[in-house]
């Protein structure tokens, strides 16, 4: 099993969404999971896992997923290849037992072309890095996911899920009149 992460931040609260799928050719999810935490962690470049990793890990135990491959919105290696980023912060905290394939959307300084690659008719490359997994693989399977975009369908689903119940929250929240 894959499963596919994203993290949304609204008013002090990180949403955490995962998409579980069976194989990476997969084009539905086997099941779609949630998880919220308080945060206070400001964004800091170079430094996302500080704010992405609490979330993710509470998804994983709070749902009880342990799939075989997780899929970040992000670097595993900075470079690509020695300076962790948040796959490799969160590949140590599973204790190795989990392999990660980073997903990133724009170049980290740094970061070589041969971590890019370009799907569907989009000049824009999205940039793969791994830990526990082979790199030509992770590219490979990446390339061959559902989806006729440049961003896989399964991987926008999981940052549609999160932004969707930030949203949600954000609507319902009792507005402060002064």
């Amino acid at each position: 099993m894959i499963l596919a992460t994203d993290v949304q931040y609204i008013d002090g609260k990180g949403f955490a969404a995962g998409v579980l799928f069976e194989n990476w050719d997969s084009c539905s999810p086997v099941g779609e999971f949630i998880s919220e935490i308080v945060t206070d962690e400001v964004y800091i470049p170079g430094q996302f896992y500080k704010r992405e990793l609490p979330c993710i890990l509470k998804l994983l135990n709070e749902h009880a997923l342990s799939p075989d491959v997780i899929i970040i919105d992000g670097y595993v290696f900075l470079d690509g290849v020695t300076r962790p980023g948040l796959g490799k912060y969160l590949y140590d905290a599973l204790d190795g037992k989990i392999s990660i394939v980073g997903v990133a959307k724009k170049a980290f300084a740094g970061i070589g072309s041969e971590f890019s690659v370009l799907r569907a008719k989009s000049e824009n490359p999205l940039y793969i890095t791994v830990i526990g997994y082979s790199l030509n693989s992770a590219k490979e399977n990446v390339l061959n996911m559902c989806g006729e975009h440049r961003i896989p369908s399964l991987l926008k689903r999981a940052d549609q899920l999160c932004r969707e119940t930030a949203d949600k929250l954000h609507r319902s929240a009792p507005e402060t009149r002064s």
